[in-house]
């Protein structure tokens, strides 16, 4: 809801139920470029608290002109919050109290649930504490940007406040590093399809419907035999959708590729004896519901006969975070061994799978980042997907 604009000063107030919403609402009025002014959780009453209503306030003041003298200042420091003390006192703005300002904007962010006021600093950092809460704020406000959750956005800042010294706490760029680098101990890889010399290998693609596992699975034959030289089988279960057949066969017709269609758990049986000669067998399998436990217990006897070595879960990156975390612990029945994402070139931002490599154990091991075969598939590699976890950077980075 807005609730004031004032287009001579160019500085407009919006509430909403979160940071995010109000941060939307007035980048859409005021552009991309926005500058905030003041945020703060606005008091509501006892049964709205009760039922759990909050109400969030952002007072941001659009861009300036480029080439004003106080846009030039503005762009010389990265944070909102140092910036109140540099703007030139001659223009036609409001003069400020920087510091005053500051405490208000910090400490509104959610009073009791994100303290991030300075510890007791050494005599030699007072010069830098000034401007310590600014890259606090900057660092949360590009988490939101970048479809990081509010409340795990204010987790991890949080839990970065009580590990961050106060030299990096007053400096962006440090800050953010230290927050990547706690991200990259926490997210488990398992690497490219581990091959054995003389060992036939046999690898299994499993995981609900839609989410491009057949597509995958042609990417990674195609690789496989075209870049590896190795001799490369299929074999395919989702008989459920003729096309999926086709559209594998069509692969391993320009592939050149033994391909092997299965129905039952000894049909599944024969066809991995029939290409005991390859080096690979990757076998795709149709799409099951997470909720669907019988569905799950059939697919789980079918791998058994194919005596897998590998189970890649395949999960849409476009899918919100509690289904991806539900879909994770229900394919755990069927003996996944690591998480394959796709689709990760059709997510405006992927802050939604923070929570999922956080909290998820299961190692990953592919990416996928579009529909062109061999092409749109990269070993998941820890620093470049963190990367683009926590910015509006593309997938092209990955590639």
């Amino acid at each position: 809801m807005r609730l004031m604009s004032n287009q001579q000063s160019r500085v407009m107030t919006c509430r909403a139920r979160s940071l995010q919403e109000a941060l939307d609402m007035v980048r859409t009025e005021l552009g991309p470029e926005t500058t905030v002014l003041n945020t703060r959780e606005v008091p509501t009453g006892w049964w709205a608290r009760l039922a759990g209503s909050r109400h969030f306030e952002i007072e941001a003041r659009r861009a300036l002109p480029s080439n004003s003298s106080v846009a030039v200042k503005l762009r010389r420091r990265p944070s909102p919050l140092s910036q109140l003390a540099e703007l030139d006192t001659s223009q036609a703005i409001p003069r400020v109290d920087a510091e005053d300002h500051r405490r208000r904007l910090i400490g509104s962010l959610d009073r009791g649930d994100l303290d991030i006021s300075l510890p007791n600093l050494d005599p030699s950092l007072k010069q830098t504490a000034s401007h310590t809460t600014g890259p606090v704020f900057d660092l949360l406000t590009e988490l939101l940007d970048a479809d990081v959750s509010e409340s795990v956005a204010r987790e991890l800042v949080t839990e970065l406040r009580n590990v961050a010294s106060p030299a990096d706490l007053a400096n962006f760029n440090r800050l953010r590093a230290l927050l990547e680098h706690r991200l990259q101990s926490q997210l488990v890889t398992s690497g490219s399809i581990r091959l054995t010399p003389g060992k036939r290998r046999v690898v299994a693609l499993v995981g609900p419907t839609g989410v491009g596992k057949t597509t995958t699975i042609a990417k990674l034959a195609a690789n496989l035999r075209l870049k590896d030289k190795l001799r490369v089988g299929l074999i395919t279960v989702d008989t459920y959708r003729v096309a999926a057949v086709d559209q594998l066969r069509t692969y391993a017709e320009i592939i050149d590729l033994p391909m092997k269609v299965v129905a039952s758990p000894q049909e599944m049986r024969d066809a991995v004896v029939q290409l005991a000669d390859q080096d690979i067998v990757l076998i795709d399998t149709a799409g099951r519901s997470p909720r669907d436990e019988i569905q799950l217990q059939e697919l789980r006897a079918m791998l058994q006969e194919a005596d897998v070595d590998e189970v890649h879960l395949v999960l849409s990156a476009v899918s919100a975070t509690s289904h991806l975390t539900r879909t994770v612990h229900s394919f755990e029945a069927v003996g996944t061994t690591s998480l394959l994402l796709t689709k990760l070139d059709e997510a405006d931002g992927l802050g939604n799978l923070v929570p999922l490599v956080r909290s998820v154990k299961l190692p990953l091991s592919y990416l996928g980042c579009g529909q062109s075969v061999p092409d749109d598939i990269v070993v998941a590699e820890k620093q470049k997907l963190v990367r683009v976890l926590l910015s509006r950077e593309t997938y092209q980075t990955l590639l």
